[in-house]
């Protein structure tokens, strides 16, 4: 598998796939940002009327709940529901699952129409399995990855969907193995919105990628390896974000190969 990652990369840069995202407010910029450095092409699309045209013309679509409201939940379902008929690709992002009973409701609904990956911290990744014994802190994890492979291997089994658990260790499980990287940096936590940047840069390479779990890790490897750099070059977490886009944009081969930390 590692000898495949960086040709993936490329296909991206020389693709350009255009990945329709349903996000949050907090991090459109960002995300949008994140795409266009990988050479892909953002479009944050919301309004239900031009939901099932928007979907047609993507390569993807990215899901994610942040800053959920009724309006949004409905343009959320005609969008998956669109990329299921088409046999597109999505991925969605349950920001604060377990933080009250109607982001759970909306989880449910979207967790039925078998999202492509799954990608979450891993309070988020075990309270979407319903797997919760400890309260949950909002958006923000208060359990370690390993803690949720189980709740992962469940939603793999009850969804078909393949989950990463983003962490300090970022675990990818399918329904034949799991995958360790361990790239990264601690002060990857205190800029916001990583976790979103994550799921946006996954509905680029599974939008393109054949192999979609080949695609979830290329994507978490390129997104902790670039904050693996950029920390070098960062004197706290507002420079870090300008490094990480830059360096998801130059990132070259030798660096990459030589910082993967991949495992099985």
């Amino acid at each position: 598998m590692e000898n495949n990652l960086w040709k993936h990369i490329l296909t991206v840069r020389e693709s350009s796939p255009l990945v329709h995202s349903i996000t949050n407010y907090v991090v459109m910029n960002n995300t949008a940002n994140a795409l266009l450095a990988i050479g892909a092409s953002p479009i944050m699309a919301h309004a239900k009327s031009e939901m099932e045209e928007m979907v047609s013309i993507s390569h993807s679509l990215v899901v994610n709940i942040g800053t959920l409201d009724e309006y949004w939940a409905k343009s959320m379902l005609l969008a998956v529901k669109k990329a299921n008929s088409l046999n597109k690709p999505w991925v969605l992002d349950p920001v604060g699952a377990g933080a009250t009973s109607y982001r759970d409701t909306v989880l449910s609904e979207l967790l039925t129409l078998n999202p492509t990956v799954i990608r979450g911290n891993a309070s988020e990744i075990i309270a979407l399995a319903k797997a919760n014994v400890t309260a949950t802190k909002g958006v923000d994890s208060t359990a370690k990855s390993d803690e949720a492979i189980e709740a992962a291997k469940n939603l793999v089994r009850n969804y078909g969907s393949i989950v990463c658990i983003s962490g300090e260790t970022d675990i990818i499980i399918n329904d034949k193995q799991g995958i360790f990287l361990k790239n990264g940096h601690e002060m990857m936590t205190k800029v916001t919105g990583l976790g979103c940047t994550a799921s946006a840069l996954i509905g680029a390479f599974v939008g393109v990628i054949e192999n979609k779990t080949e695609a979830v890790a290329t994507a978490m490897s390129l997104l902790s390896i670039a904050g693996e750099l950029a920390s070098d070059l960062s004197v706290g977490p507002g420079s870090l974000q300008l490094h990480i886009i830059d360096k998801i944009f130059n990132m070259t081969e030798k660096e990459f190969s030589h910082h993967l930390k991949l495992s099985y």
